[in-house]
């Protein structure tokens, strides 16, 4: 009986230490979350009291052909593609680099880490400031042609400034989850490899990237929700210009909600991307954890 009361106290303090974060949790984003599944089956403007029913008639719209839809959705899709591969492919040699026994080792980690722990909205004005007033000094130094040309007002070079500002932002994190990795990875098979006769390549790509794939998981999953999510930067770098070239599917939402004062369509807009982001990221986990079943 002891036994009993003993364990029935232990579930209620657990329970009582709990509630303060269940609650929060449920207040913050549970709760928001099935009011947005409500009025994305709405016509509101996010200023009325009562918002207007109109079951599926804003998904219908956004399917039908929302040009501004297809076009963020474009934009983020070859971005996120891009983003993943450089990102992870320059993090990687750069781990592989700074995980080598070198006298600056903890002082460049440590540069490529501070951008990242800066705002990403104080990163955008950095970098516009740069590409405007910053390029036309260097201009004048150099004579360079590649800095007379107009990074943020051409809209195929927009792109690449975006790309360029954001894997220059994040990648300070990925570094730290790649040289994590290595470090993980016991000493003694590398060396065994090379006693065997293997040489560098053939030990990296046969032992240090299989034992890395624990790290290679993470670094693609924060890789693809990031790309997918991207807004502060372009909202502080390009506004979604020139002529709404870089709008990614965040900041579409943002201005159907937030600028028309569309809720209902722009909520719509939203819970497609979670479903999709929450499908693709299933598949990509699905994935890369079966590899390292494999392995």
């Amino acid at each position: 009986m002891n036994g009993m009361k003993r364990s029935s106290r232990l579930k209620l303090e657990f329970s009582l230490f709990n509630l303060p974060a269940v609650i929060f949790v449920s207040l913050s984003i549970y709760i928001p979350f099935v009011m947005s599944m409500y009025f994305s089956l709405t016509e509101w403007n996010g200023i009325s009291k009562s918002a207007k029913f109109v079951g599926l008639d804003n998904f219908i719209k956004l399917f039908s052909g929302d040009k501004d839809f297809v076009q963020a959705a474009w934009f983020t899709f070859r971005y996120s593609v891009l983003f993943i591969i450089l990102i992870n492919f320059l993090a990687l040699l750069l781990a592989v680099q700074l995980d080598k026994k070198l006298k600056t080792a903890n002082i460049l980690r440590a540069a490529f880490f501070v951008p990242y722990i800066m705002s990403l909205v104080i990163v955008g004005f950095i970098w516009r400031f740069i590409f405007s007033q910053g390029f036309n000094e260097l201009l004048d130094k150099t004579g360079w042609a590649i800095f007379e040309l107009s990074w943020l007002g051409d809209p195929k070079l927009s792109f690449w400034s975006v790309l360029l500002v954001s894997i220059w932002q994040s990648i300070g994190f990925y570094i730290v989850i790649y040289i994590a990795g290595l470090q993980s990875i016991p000493t003694e098979l590398p060396e065994a490899a090379i006693v065997d006769g293997a040489n560098r390549r053939q030990t990296f790509f046969h032992i240090t990237l299989p034992m890395l794939a624990p790290s290679l998981t993470t670094a693609f999953f924060m890789a693809l929700v990031n790309s997918i999510k991207i807004f502060d930067i372009i909202f502080s770098l390009t506004g979604g210009g020139p002529g709404g070239s870089t709008y990614s599917i965040t900041f579409d939402i943002y201005v159907e909600a937030f600028q028309n004062n569309n809720y209902g369509y722009g909520t719509a807009k939203a819970l497609v991307l979670f479903l999709a982001v929450l499908a693709i990221t299933t598949i990509q986990l699905k994935y890369f954890k079966s590899r390292e079943v494999e392995i």
